[in-house]
């Protein structure tokens, strides 16, 4: 049995498509969070912070500054020592290992290119090991009374190495990372 027509419509469309998709994939930011269910957050108006642990004193300034922003605008207020809640943040990058896959030579215009047949054969497969930077923050909270962790956020995302775009995804992965915050205790 042989298709008569191609399973994807038009591939000079569909490519380049697939392509952003996988970019913009890679731009996604990765947040998880948890908290202490038994916590009161609407008890807490005060923090001071512990420790930001960052590759460099530029970054642990920008680190501090997107959290204040973020605690600050859900009516928390940074005080120098002795608040309620104390915060620690520690930033890093890694390399991980991707595999990327590049197919060529499926003819002119990819018309030959179907499920059975001769057409499927004409392409030729290259894949590579890429190593990517990621950057990792995960931002504790604790209570400062007690030392006990009552909030905890962390974000993973490819970076590029460029300060201005990486700031940038600073921000707004902090934004994720905050953007629940101060839940109801349940119960």
């Amino acid at each position: 049995m042989r298709l008569t027509k191609p399973l994807i419509p038009n591939p000079r469309i569909f490519v380049p498509a697939v392509l952003v998709l996988m970019a913009a994939g890679c731009a996604t930011v990765h947040v998880t969070r948890d908290y202490n269910h038994s916590t009161d957050f609407t008890a807490y108006h005060t923090y001071h912070w512990l420790r930001v642990s960052a590759g460099n004193q530029l970054w642990v300034d920008r680190v501090r500054q997107d959290v204040n922003q973020q605690l600050q605008a859900r009516g928390w207020m940074e005080v120098p020592s002795g608040g309620q809640a104390a915060v620690t943040a520690f930033a890093a990058t890694r390399q991980q290992q991707s595999l990327q896959t590049f197919y060529s030579g499926f003819g002119p215009g990819w018309g030959g290119w179907y499920w059975w047949g001769s057409g499927w054969n004409q392409g030729v497969a290259t894949t590579r090991v890429v190593q990517t930077p990621v950057g990792s923050l995960t931002v504790d909270i604790f209570n400062a009374r007690n030392h006990h962790l009552i909030w905890r956020a962390s974000a993973h995302q490819v970076i590029s190495g460029n300060p201005r775009q990486d700031r940038g995804k600073l921000a707004r992965a902090v934004a994720r990372m905050f953007k629940d915050f101060s839940p109801m205790p349940r119960g």
